[in-house]
């Protein structure tokens, strides 16, 4: 598979880049940062990847969004999948701090998320399809205290994916929306850790195999699929109550 990361030099997109790259995949990565880039490609040529291509990429100058995806495609000979696993993310009490602040988390997470794939939906659709992964969160899937803007951001997010995919699957695009719980990663560091946290490989394990099944969703750990289920259902007036 040929395959293109924005957000794989950390976290849980790292994971799945290299689990990627350990079966031979082809690899091109999206990021800002040099650095981080040069030390993760040679990390996936190391782990076997069939190719590695580091390519310039930042979520906030969207203008260099389609240009990065042609020149991934053009280092690997085509792209068969895109994934959107960078994102924003802060605490309420920071936001509250800093109007900005949460501009920019909004901004990243929701319109820049979505101009990224937008430009990769187009791109895989003229090829004829292929697979568009979007890392959202269960933060989405209902308004809670503690992930007021961030969840918001997520739950657009969601609603995009599913629509793109009930657009455009019939015409060979294969959307997999991933839902992870907590997961212990950099962007976590300083959170409590609460029941059911994950960990980067084990949710990057159940990721890729979506990817190759062509699951439209997947909550990573899957537990987190029926606490989700019971969290939607409670009322209001309990989600007041709750510190969840």
């Amino acid at each position: 598979m040929k395959i293109a990361f924005l957000g794989a030099t950390r976290g849980m997109g790292r994971s799945l880049a290299r689990l990627c790259a350990k079966r031979g995949d082809a690899v091109a990565l999206l990021g800002r940062d040099p650095d981080a880039l040069a030390r993760s490609a040679r990390d996936l040529e190391v782990l076997g990847a069939g190719a590695v291509a580091p390519v310039p990429c930042d979520l906030a100058a969207p203008t260099g969004f389609g240009p990065a995806l042609d020149a991934a495609a053009d280092a690997l000979g085509g792209l068969d999948a895109v994934v959107l696993s960078a994102a924003d993310f802060a605490r309420p009490a920071e936001l509250d701090a800093d109007p900005a602040r949460a501009v920019r988390l909004a901004t990243l997470n929701f319109t820049h998320s979505i101009a990224f794939l937008e430009a990769a939906r187009v791109r895989l659709l003229a090829r004829g399809g292929g697979t568009l992964c979007v890392f959202s969160s269960v933060a989405g899937d209902r308004a809670r205290k503690a992930t007021g803007i961030y969840g918001s951001t997520k739950a657009g997010l969601s609603h995009y994916a599913e629509a793109v995919d009930l657009r455009d699957r019939p015409r060979g695009l294969r959307v997999v929306l991933v839902k992870p719980g907590f997961v212990r990663t950099g962007m976590t560091a300083d959170l409590p850790v609460p029941p059911f946290a994950g960990e980067p490989e084990a949710v990057a394990r159940r990721v890729l195999t979506a990817i190759d099944r062509g699951w439209p969703v997947v909550y990573a750990p899957p537990i987190w699929r029926v606490v989700m289920l019971v969290i939607r259902a409670l009322p209001r007036f309990v989600m007041r109550r709750v510190e969840f």
